[in-house]
């Protein structure tokens, strides 16, 4: 499903640690920041098709989490994050690049349609203002801070 929907952006940012720590912190940080009441709720509020977190741990193939059903998993690689509510049908891809050693490039693609007006609305109000953007980046910033602390080497790469 995932690229067959239309593109909205991506973001990138080169992490100071090796692509094992990067796809560890990756996992834990999406279980994390998805089981904050605010977002278990806000899955609630637009009827997440996932609202609950479930299956294997760390993330792989079927794991879910509020919004999200994991549907591919490459450790070190790429993890694909599908999901669909009331007002949209989304997924968000997560590349990981080596870049040397321990030196990796994490990507964030995502794509979604927001079918009819409530869609379109839900889509300005999202999208248009510059929320998912800066949501996307925070993500991509704390990922890269405990990946690089993780490491022991938080000083190289910014």
């Amino acid at each position: 499903m995932g690229d067959l929907l239309p593109y909205v952006d991506e973001h990138t940012t080169a992490i100071a640690a090796g692509t094992e720590v990067v796809w560890q912190v990756l996992g834990n940080t999406l279980d994390r920041s998805s089981s904050r009441p605010g977002a278990v709720g806000y899955a609630r509020l637009v009827n997440c098709a996932d609202r609950t977190a479930s299956g294997p741990r760390p993330l792989a193939e079927g794991s879910t989490f509020p919004g999200f059903r994991v549907t591919a998993a490459l450790p070190g690689r790429e993890l694909v994050l599908e999901g669909r509510h009331r007002f949209s049908t989304y997924a968000l891809t997560f590349r990981l690049e080596e870049l040397g050693p321990d030196r990796t490039r994490l990507r964030a693609e995502t794509r979604a349609s927001f079918p009819g007006l409530t869609g379109g609305l839900y889509r300005r109000l999202v999208i248009g203002t510059g929320g998912h953007g800066v949501g996307v980046r925070r993500l991509l910033a704390g990922i890269r801070r405990r990946s690089e602390e993780r490491s022991g080497d938080g000083h190289r790469g910014r």
